[in-house]
């Protein structure tokens, strides 16, 4: 058993390696742009299914709220929150429309759409970032393994190059954090 917790800490550790070689670049631009949406008024959405749409709510919230420093709330929604609006358009479009509806109801020129996934094609994000690309919103996509579909339909893809569902998860919380410290700091600077 002690063998498989060092393969799995192991594993991490390199996927890690590469985030900081491979995507600081990235993550740093994404952080920019990010940025930039908040300081002119624009607002952020978020979504994912599963353990990625738990991603999208934690991501929301430490960007409502707060995440290191006082400061004031900047707007950010997580599309995978309200079951009443996901079962209506469930039930009345299906669920590959779950977040595309919502993003046409919400999005607005210059607001940044997130989708998370971990395989890159999860369909119900690959038709929101569509019509989040048509609004005139930034396409930003945290993936995994080789980007999908879902990666030429973004501005920005982020993507883990794993096929481990876990370490993709893994890598896709620390690039939200480090995104949420970034934002805090290029945006209301202080300290920790």
């Amino acid at each position: 058993m002690q063998d498989l917790i060092v393969n799995q800490l192991q594993e991490h550790r390199k996927l890690l390696v590469h985030v900081e070689n491979e995507l600081s670049g990235v993550i740093a631009g994404l952080a920019q742009r990010l940025i930039e949406t908040f300081q002119i008024g624009n607002k952020l959405l978020i979504m994912g299914n599963g353990g990625s749409a738990a991603d999208a709510q934690h991501f929301a919230g430490e960007i409502v709220s707060r995440f290191r420093i006082e400061r004031p709330g900047l707007p950010a929604i997580a599309l995978s929150t309200d079951s009443s609006i996901m079962t209506a358009i469930g039930n009345d479009y299906g669920f590959d429309r779950v977040f595309s509806r919502q993003v046409e109801a919400l999005a607005a020129p210059g607001d940044a759409v997130i989708g998370i996934s971990t395989s890159g094609n999860s369909p119900n994000v690959y038709k929101a970032l569509e019509v989040a690309r048509q609004a005139g919103c930034t396409t930003i996509g945290l993936l995994g393994k080789d980007g999908g579909t879902i990666k030429g339909l973004c501005d920005i893809p982020v993507i883990m190059p794993s096929n481990d569902t876990p370490r993709i998860q893994e890598g896709h919380i620390t690039v939200i954090h480090i995104l949420c410290d970034l934002i805090e700091q290029g945006m209301f600077g202080g300290g920790r």
